[in-house]
């Protein structure tokens, strides 16, 4: 069993609580940050529909080929575990932070989380993804791919992956929240947009039942 297997109330008592963050709160920790960072997840869903929603927490990304650059961002604010397949591990401060990415991580590690200290709760889960500053990569097949400016777009200084692409993240679960954002969603879509979901969803899904509403 990993952590991720976890009761919340039993994850809390092992790893300690999650602090509650917003988007402003993560424009604020990556002001200065010089690589590429995004909100996914139903904070971007919500930031594009305008319908609110509830949040367990909001999902922040940045490439996993700028770690080094992050966690130079981070130095001395807050602590980075190394997070995967169920285990957690910290990078430790005095660990080369100007290596290579992979160096410094286990294959099976695709996120990280931060905290201040032990006595402090965790601040963000952070997902390291594929791609680069000029090309975003869809982590379950990179055949599929956006130029990045294409694929974020902001607002009041917070950046958010595209709808649609979001809701490509969305679809392999098909929680009943995510019907909820599909169909919150869908109707603002413009034909490009729900052209290219559709051609995605064929690709890697060709049997879900959204291609038939796109």
């Amino acid at each position: 069993m990993g952590v991720n297997d976890l009761s919340n109330d039993e994850f809390e008592r092992l790893c300690g609580p999650w602090a509650t963050r917003t988007p402003a709160d993560v424009a604020a920790l990556f002001a200065g940050y010089p690589g590429t960072w995004w909100i996914a997840g139903g904070w971007a869903i919500e930031a594009f529909t305008g319908v609110r929603r509830e949040h367990e927490d909001v999902d922040v990304s940045v490439l996993r080929d700028e770690l080094p650059s992050l966690r130079k961002h981070l130095a001395g604010r807050l602590d980075v575990w190394a997070a995967g397949s169920g285990a957690l591990r910290p990078l430790l401060p005095d660990d080369d932070i100007d290596d290579d990415p992979d160096a410094a991580l286990w294959d099976t590690e695709g996120q990280i989380w931060t905290r201040v200290s032990a006595q402090d709760p965790w601040e963000y889960d952070i997902l390291l993804s594929p791609g680069s500053a000029r090309l975003w990569e869809y982590r379950r097949d990179p055949s599929i791919r956006m130029p990045m400016s294409d694929a974020l777009w902001a607002r009041d200084g917070v950046r958010y992956l595209q709808p649609e692409i979001q809701l490509l993240y969305k679809a392999p679960g098909l929680r009943h929240k995510d019907q909820l954002d599909f169909d919150n969603t869908v109707p603002l879509l413009d034909d490009r947009r729900r052209r290219w979901l559709r051609q995605a969803l064929e690709q890697t899904l060709p049997d879900h039942p959204w291609i038939a509403a796109l």
